[in-house]
């Protein structure tokens, strides 16, 4: 295997497996957050408000992942 070979390799490891953990994470983020409507509808703007910032933080260890496949490929 050839360097080019193993860049290109690494690079889709990272964002593979940096993206799939958050992708998990979100859907249960969002399934809890249903099940919490239909149990308190009362509830919705809190819910909704901690259901985001949840998301945004999952989100964020995405784009880390983003980040580092990126170096990897430009690097």
């Amino acid at each position: 295997m050839n360097a080019d070979a193993a860049k290109q390799l690494a690079t889709a490891l990272a964002i593979g497996f940096g993206a799939i953990g958050p992708g998990i994470g979100i859907g249960i983020i969002g399934g809890k957050a249903v099940e919490a409507l239909g149990r308190n509808p009362d509830a919705e703007s809190s819910i909704r408000t901690n259901m985001i910032l949840a998301i945004a933080f999952a989100e964020a260890v995405s784009i880390y992942a983003l980040v580092v496949a990126l170096i990897l490929k430009f690097v």
